[in-house]
């Protein structure tokens, strides 16, 4: 599977051609030693480590491949020997290392090897189970008639979607053993105030009807994209904001794509179009050019560029676009990093702990 189209830089990012980098976390110092891997590579070389036994077990599963479960061990022994080479020498393999390289290095083995999509299964599994809590949710939410608390709610709902990541080793396995619930965790997010909390002041300026066009980059399938994003981009809609939903190109760990969002919103909508009673007219899925669970926003399809360039306020959902490469990415227009804290590497730069989250808010003064 190959990317079609020439990849451009996001029309609204500042002065994305020069100063921007998609690393939130400084990998490395220009005083540290070329020919060493620093503290931080190797912790994070470390993560990537962890998580080759679960990339493993999926592509071991994969019923496309007839030989599947040998070219998952070669996958396992190419990519940890990659990670090793890292080690020993961070310029090898195109580093120094950060999230975005060690990412493309994943991906790039997996699809030399034949893997298009090692997460598939468990994709459309958590798809059809919360299509089916879909309208209970919205429903809950609707009840709320305060909209300052609704909003909250909706909220609260895209951080227990989030926790659906099978990119985090741990939580992985305890999705591989338990499941996960959505409205357990809607119960069970740490309380306020998270690590970053601009709630208060997003939700100002939500009082005051102020968006026209919303770009949001979605992050992954099932609970999170289902019953997180849907139902705050439904509450956008009812209030007459245009809104675009922005979803890889191709497939990385379970973040949903571009085909898989159109195929579940076609089947969220009743015959008349609408999601539980909103008209969806205003709402476009469009194709991000990424393709990774991470995204660097001087890479995106020339599509988007041109859908958002008007946008007046830009979300960018999940621990890998909107914490770990774009926490502090500056934006012509209001932006939003939402995401929960899954790695502890992401705990020590930020403080806070573990399953915290980031409602980050920079809105342009008027």
């Amino acid at each position: 599977m190959e990317r079609s189209g020439e990849l451009v830089g996001f029309p609204l990012l500042m002065t994305w051609s020069s100063r921007y980098k998609a690393c939130t976390i400084p990998y490395r110092l220009p005083s540290d030693d070329p020919t060493k891997a620093t503290d931080t590579e190797l912790s994070w070389i470390h993560v990537f480590m962890n998580s080759i036994p679960s990339f493993t077990k999926r592509a071991e599963t994969d019923h496309t491949l007839p030989d599947a479960p040998s070219r998952a061990q070669i996958f396992a022994h190419r990519y940890t020997e990659i990670l090793e080479d890292l080690k020993k020498d961070p310029k090898t393999h195109g580093g120094p290392p950060d999230g975005i390289l060690l990412c493309r290095l994943r991906e790039q083995v997996l699809r030399e090897l034949g893997f298009t999509d090692i997460f598939k299964k468990v994709k459309d599994e958590e798809n059809a189970k919360a299509i089916a809590l879909f309208e209970d949710v919205v429903q809950l939410n609707d009840a709320i008639e305060d909209e300052a608390k609704r909003m909250e709610n909706l909220v609260k709902g895209i951080f227990a979607g989030n926790l659906f990541d099978l990119g985090s080793a741990k939580l992985a396995e305890l999705f591989s053993r338990d499941g996960i619930s959505f409205l357990a965790s809607c119960q069970n997010l740490l309380p306020r105030p998270w690590v970053i909390d601009d709630l208060e002041s997003f939700i100002t300026k939500w009082s005051r009807k102020s968006w026209k066009k919303v770009v949001i980059f979605v992050d992954n399938s099932g609970a999170d994209i289902i019953l997180g994003i849907l139902p705050f981009t439904r509450e956008l809609l009812r209030h007459g904001t245009q809104i675009i939903l922005a979803a890889n190109d191709l497939p990385s760990i379970n973040d949903v794509t571009y085909p898989e969002l159109v195929e579940i919103i076609s089947k969220l909508k009743d015959e008349h179009g609408k999601l539980v009673g909103v008209d969806t007219s205003n709402l476009l899925v469009a194709n991000s050019g990424n393709d990774l669970p991470v995204i660097d926003l001087t890479r995106i399809s020339q599509e988007l560029a041109y859908l958002a360039s008007d946008a007046d306020l830009v979300i960018l959902e999940g621990m890998g676009r909107g914490i770990e490469t774009n926490l502090y990415a500056q934006f012509r227009c209001d932006s939003l990093k939402i995401g929960m804290v899954k790695h502890p590497e992401v705990v020590e730069f930020l403080g806070g702990r573990l399953y915290d989250c980031v409602f980050k808010y920079n809105g342009i003064l008027e």
